[in-house]
């Protein structure tokens, strides 16, 4: 066997070949890609919207060429032994020594799971039939062998609370000082925003409310 073919044939996500053609992706490369910009992103190497964009690319790229523009500028290893991408020093992604994972991470959550799209799903649409019931009966159905369900039932039950108490504090504030745009404002979010988490549930995605304060803290929180 020559060292050519003794070799692994499939690119690296992060440092791809040259002139041989590209192997398209699998979820395993996009998820390497995603973990890095995630800790670069809890380290304060990139902005909110800059996560966003990143995170958004790497999970819809196709060949290795399309990530490896991702985490060029944030000084991480090519690969490792493990195949694991490490920064210069030493220091594994997502490792003990390293800061928890942002929330944020609910956006690049996915699942095949049937039984997580549709509990995930009900407990953003129970904010118009049972709000912070649905979702905690869920949240108490769940269990380690579903941990999409089990996120985004905690991240629907903190909205639905925050929501709660947003709409209450804005009808008093509209009374005495602000005007009656905020109140509208804020029950339009609570209308708009579980229809849109629902559907992205159903279709496998993770998802994260904007503007909402986490109250009820999870496992990684």
């Amino acid at each position: 066997m020559t060292e050519q073919s003794s070799r692994d044939p499939r690119p690296r996500p992060w440092s791809p070949d040259g002139p041989r053609p590209q192997v398209r992706l699998t979820h395993q490369d996009r998820d390497a890609v995603a973990e890095v910009l995630r800790e670069a992103y809890s380290k304060g190497q990139l902005e909110e919207d800059e996560f966003d964009e990143r995170l958004d690319r790497a999970m819809r790229a196709k060949v290795a060429s399309d990530l490896a523009p991702l985490t060029e500028d944030l000084g991480v290893r090519p690969f490792t032994e493990g195949g694991a991408p490490r920064r210069p020093g030493g220091e594994g992604f997502g490792s003990k020594g390293g800061r928890r994972r942002p929330a944020a991470d609910l956006r690049g959550m996915r699942t095949d799971n049937p039984l997580e799209k549709v509990g995930s799903g009900l407990s953003h649409a129970s904010a118009y039939f049972f709000p912070l019931l649905g979702p905690l009966l869920i949240l108490l159905i769940s269990s380690d062998s579903t941990p999409f369900m089990r996120k985004h039932a905690l991240e629907a039950l903190n909205f639905q609370l925050f929501w709660i108490i947003a709409m209450a504090v804005s009808a008093v504030l509209s009374i005495l000082v602000l005007p009656i745009l905020i109140l509208v404002a804020v029950a339009l979010g609570g209308l708009v925003l579980p229809v849109i988490a629902a559907a992205t549930n159903i279709m496998g995605n993770g998802w994260r409310y904007p503007f909402t304060y986490r109250l009820i803290k999870g496992d990684d929180d």
